[in-house]
């Protein structure tokens, strides 16, 4: 499989992010039980640029990040962001939140929500520059939704068969077993928030 989902090297800023990334993604592999192999039939990501996520040399896009998640039975946000302990309040300032950024689109995602154990929440605010688009997302397994709300701009969501086109302040919720992508049909810059809620699933 051609690596076309393959970014630039990052800079220096996100050397951390993808060392956390490559850790975590090779530990999770391995606790699967998987090969390379394995998880690329699985994910439909070659095995080459799972190698080279695992090494940090290459940034996946959010697509491939999304695939390998779900191939692995985790999250988005559990490949980025490393285990929080358990606390009653817990900051995380923003310099910690892990952003991942698509540089072909300018599509970006910041994980927001800590990764705690047992728990299946995640929460990412995205951002889409005008005419932009996020690809399509792999279907989730049973017991996944997700929540959506547009804090500016406009967002189209293609939902399997349907199609919705949400304006600032509409939210959205959906089964997330059927494929989706987000669009934005708008002249400025759409952010929304996007929860994840996979609790059910567990």
């Amino acid at each position: 499989m051609p690596d076309t989902d393959e970014l630039e090297p990052p800079d220096e800023a996100r050397t951390a992010e993808m060392a956390t990334l490559a850790t975590r993604l090779r530990d999770r592999r391995r606790r699967e039980g998987l090969s390379l192999e394995a998880l690329s039939a699985k994910a439909g990501v070659s095995r080459s640029m799972i190698s080279k996520v695992e090494r940090g040399e290459a940034v996946p896009s959010t697509v491939v990040l999304s695939r390998l998640a779900e191939a692995l039975g985790t999250s988005f946000a559990a490949l980025m962001m490393p285990d929080a302990a358990e606390h009653e309040v817990l900051v995380i300032p923003r310099s910690r939140q892990p952003v991942l950024r698509d540089e072909a689109t300018g599509f970006t995602r910041r994980v927001l929500s800590p990764v705690l154990p047992g728990r299946g929440l995640d929460f990412v605010l995205n951002t889409l520059p005008p005419g932009a688009e996020t690809g399509a997302f792999t279907p989730h397994r049973n017991g996944v939704e997700e929540y959506v709300w547009v804090q500016r701009g406009r967002l189209r969501a293609v939902l399997g068969e349907t199609e919705v086109l949400l304006e600032a302040g509409d939210s959205l919720f959906f089964d997330a077993k059927v494929p989706h992508a987000f669009g934005n049909p708008g002249g400025e810059p759409c952010e929304y928030l996007l929860v994840i809620d996979s609790s059910l699933r567990r």
